[in-house]
């Protein structure tokens, strides 16, 4: 039994782990390639990308957002619902809060343009209590470029299909630390 459960949690782990300055997720390394800090919310934010890419051009990133004065990550998570639902140009997909243990998650659609290519990005927000003070955030976010109208209807589906998927994901996985590291933007 002891072996079965050392063999889980060494799974669980490997969905989402920090090593230095990568991430792996989903068979995929993310480096940390930005990181500042936000005069907004006075914590920090890390934003990791694929190896080729970085904050001007990316497809997949992960992002990890410390804010020391929020206290209610569940609230701040219906506030956020409530500007994505108002948004011309976003689609909520799925809004879960556990109010228990002070988690939600998010995810949603948002139509944007980028280099005269057109694209549906796919965030997903994890929102939870830090352990000392404040909120992390936890963000997946992939960019689905299109030329087309009939390749909407192909995105819609894949992103349909997948949805469950990667908010399951996001939301077991543990929320790496912040990296306390001014680095300037590289491209």
């Amino acid at each position: 039994m002891k072996r079965i459960f050392s063999i889980l949690l060494m799974l669980f782990i490997s969905q989402m782990s920090c090593f230095a300055e990568d991430i792996h997720f989903d068979n995929e390394v993310y480096t940390l390639k930005y990181s500042a800090l936000a005069p907004k919310t006075n914590g920090y934010g890390n934003e990791y990308f694929k190896k080729y890419e970085n904050v001007s051009n990316w497809s997949k990133m992960i992002g990890i957002y410390y804010y020391p004065d929020e206290k209610d990550p569940v609230k701040f998570a219906e506030n956020f619902d409530k500007t994505v639902e108002s948004t011309d140009n976003s689609v909520l997909l799925k809004l879960i809060e556990n109010k228990k243990s002070d988690k939600a998650a998010i995810s949603f659609l948002v139509n944007g343009c980028e280099n005269a290519k057109k694209y549906f990005e796919y965030d997903i927000y994890k929102f939870e209590k830090h352990p000392d003070k404040g909120m992390l955030v936890l963000k997946y976010a992939v960019k689905h470029f299109f030329t087309n109208d009939n390749e909407i209807n192909q995105i819609a589906q894949k992103v349909k299909e997948n949805n469950d998927k990667y908010l399951e994901m996001i939301i077991t996985s543990p929320i790496p630390p912040v990296i306390e590291k001014d680095i300037q933007i590289k491209n």
